[in-house]
C-alpha cells in the first residue's frame, strides 16, 4: 500500500450510449434503460474486478445489483452477487469508448431507451459506451510504476510525480469533464498540456481521453499518446507510447482534508521541534499541517504528519507524533464549537494548551485553553456534492441548485475561524431572510465548516443553521439538525 495509507478510489461512472443517453437502473423492478440525459444517482455504476481474472469486470448499480446477460441476449440488473452471467470484458476503442462483451456468450451489449440487449456479434455504434467518471472530481493522483504522487511544482511550472505522500494544496488535482474528455486542473487553476506545460485556458492540447486497464487509469492525448512521469522529477507529460504500459497507469485516491491548528496562545500546533506536539510556531509549514483521516464507522479521526506519523496519546496525557499504525490511542474525537474546535483523546480528556505551549490531554471540561482554531488548507477550490447532485449556480436567479449533474467550482477563503465562499463571478454566498442561499453578495458573509464524516462536511450559516438541499433541489440555509441532506462531499 502507498505511503498515504489509502486504497485507490472505487471507480464509479456513468455510461453514455451512442444517442448521448445514460444507462439507468430504475428503483422499481430493477428495470434498465438508456434514457437519462444527465448523470445522477440512478446512472452511477461501480466497476468491480474479478479477483482471479483481472480482465473480467462486474458492473454494480446504485441498488447493489449487477448487470447480467443470458444466452438469448436478455439484459437484467437483478443479480445480488457475482455469477457467470454478470461477467463482462471491456473492449476499448480508439476513440476512448468501450464495448462491453459478455464473457460467457461473447455477445456485445448495446441499444437505446428501453431496448437494450447483449446479442450483437459485431461492434457497431449502438454497442459503444462513453465513460463519465462519477467520483468527486478532486483527488490525488498516484503513479502505479513510480509509487509517487503528482503535485504542482510552481518553481518549474509543471506537475511533478515525486512525492511519497500527497502533501499540501499542491497535491490536489481536479478532473474537469468536457465533451467526453478530461482536463487535469491544478490548485492554481491551470490546465496540464500534453507537452507538460501548464496553461491558463483549456483546449485541444489539455483534453485527454480516459482509458481503463486492469482497473487503473490512463490519459490519452489528442495525438494518441499517453501521459507518464518523465525524468528524475517525474514531469507529467505525454510520452512516445501509443499503448499504455505500467508507466502510463495511475490510481485516483481520496484527498483527505489537511488542516492547521491555532491554539489559544495564537501559535500554530507543530511537531517541528521533536515528537511532542506543542503550540509554539508563528508560521505555517509542512510541520504545522496535519491530515485528518476520519473513520467511516466511528467518525473519530486520526491526525497524520507530513512524515506519515500519527498523533498518539502517551503516558500522563502527552500527545506525540510517533505512531506508525492506527490504534485506539491514535483516535481522537473533534467537537465543533462554531468558530473553534475541541479535541478529545482516547482517555476521555480534552487536549489543552499549557503555558509553555505543550499539548496535553488532561482536561475534563472545555475552557479557553481547550479551544483550537482549525483551518482547512487544501480546498481553495471547493466542489460540493450532496445526496442528489452537485451545487451549481441556478441558471435564472441568484440562488444555488443542489441537485445538478454538473458542478461549479467555488473559491473558499479562510477568515478567523470562518470561511467566505465566492462564486465564479467573484460574488459571495449569503443566506437571505427567507432562508435561501444566494450567490450574488457584494460583501463576504461568514460560514463555518464541520468536517464530520469521511469525505463529507457540513456548512453552517451565520444564523447557526445548516445548509441543506431541499426536495426541489434548491440550497437552503435553514437546517435545524444534521441530516444526510446537509452533508456534502468535498
Amino acid at each position: 500500500m502507498p505511503a498515504n495509507g489509502n486504497h485507490p478510489l472505487k471507480l464509479q461512472f456513468g455510461l453514455i450510449n451512442h444517442e448521448g443517453r445514460y444507462l439507468t437502473a430504475e428503483n422499481f423492478g430493477f428495470k434498465l434503460n438508456a434514457s437519462a440525459p444527465s448523470l445522477k444517482k440512478k446512472q452511477i455504476w461501480t466497476l468491480e474486478q474479478d479477483s482471479q481474472e483481472t480482465q473480467v469486470v462486474y458492473l454494480r448499480s446504485h441498488l447493489g445489483r449487477y448487470l447480467a446477460s443470458d444466452k438469448d441476449g436478455k439484459v437484467t440488473c437483478e443479480a445480488d452477487g457475482h455469477n457467470s452471467d454478470c461477467r463482462f470484458l471491456i473492449v476499448p476503442q480508439s476513440d476512448g469508448r468501450w464495448a462491453l462483451q459478455s464473457e460467457q456468450y461473447l455477445r456485445f451489449f448495446g441499444g437505446s431507451r428501453d431496448y437494450l440487449s447483449c446479442f450483437a456479434q459485431i461492434i457497431t455504434d449502438a454497442e459503444l459506451w462513453a465513460m463519465h467518471l462519477a467520483l468527486h472530481p478532486q483527488a490525488n493522483l498516484l503513479s502505479v510504476a513510480r509509487k509517487r504522487y503528482a503535485h504542482l511544482s510552481t518553481e518549474d511550472g509543471e506537475i511533478a510525480v515525486d512525492r511519497n505522500i500527497p502533501w499540501g494544496v499542491e497535491a490536489l488535482l481536479t478532473l474537469v469533464y468536457q465533451d467526453g474528455k478530461y482536463c487535469l486542473k491544478t490548485c492554481d487553476s491551470r490546465f496540464l498540456s500534453s507537452d507538460g506545460k501548464l496553461l491558463t485556458e483549456n483546449g485541444r492540447a489539455t483534453a485527454y481521453t480516459l482509458e481503463l486497464k486492469c482497473g487503473k487509469l490512463a490519459f490519452k492525448d489528442c495525438e494518441g499518446k499517453y501521459l507518464s512521469p518523465m525524468g528524475p522529477t517525474g514531469t507529467l507529460r505525454s510520452g512516445r507510447c501509443s499503448k499504455p504500459g505500467k508507466d502510463e497507469l495511475f490510481d485516483l485516491e481520496e484527498s483527505h482534508p489537511q488542516v492547521v491548528l491555532i491554539a489559544a496562545n495564537g501559535r500554530y500546533v507543530s511537531n517541528r521541534q521533536g515528537v511532542s506536539l506543542a503550540a509554539n510556531q508563528e508560521d505555517e509549514t509542512d510541520t504545522e499541517t496535519f491530515q485528518m483521516e476520519i473513520d467511516r464507522d466511528t467518525k473519530m479521526c486520526t491526525f497524520r504528519t507530513s512524515q506519515g506519523f500519527y498523533w498518539a496519546l502517551v503516558a500522563h496525557g502527552g500527545v506525540q507524533s510517533t505512531a506508525t499504525q492506527v490504534s485506539a490511542n491514535t483516535m481522537f474525537s473533534v467537537e465543533w464549537l462554531s468558530h473553534k474546535v475541541a479535541i478529545k483523546a482516547s482517555n476521555g480528556k480534552y487536549i489543552c494548551t499549557k503555558k509553555n505551549g505543550q499539548l496535553l490531554a488532561v482536561s475534563d471540561t472545555i475552557g479557553e485553553d481547550e479551544q483550537l482554531t482549525l483551518k482547512l488548507i487544501n480546498r481553495p477550490m471547493l466542489i460540493l456534492r450532496g445526496d442528489n447532485g452537485f451545487i451549481c449556480h441556478h441558471r435564472n436567479s441568484n440562488t444555488l441548485d443542489a441537485s445538478r449533474s454538473v458542478y461549479d467550482i467555488f473559491t473558499l477563503q479562510y477568515s478567523s475561524g470562518a470561511y467566505h465562499i465566492k462564486g465564479v463571478d467573484g460574488r459571495f454566498w449569503y443566506v437571505n431572510s427567507g432562508g435561501l442561499v444566494c450567490a450574488d453578495g457584494e460583501a463576504p458573509e461568514d460560514f463555518t465548516l464541520e468536517l464530520l464524516e469521511r469525505g463529507r462536511l457540513a456548512i453552517r450559516g451565520k444564523n447557526g443553521k445548516y445548509l441543506r438541499g431541499d426536495q426541489g433541489g434548491t440550497l437552503k440555509g435553514d437546517g435545524l439538525s444534521l441530516s444526510s441532506s446537509a452533508l456534502w462531499e468535498f
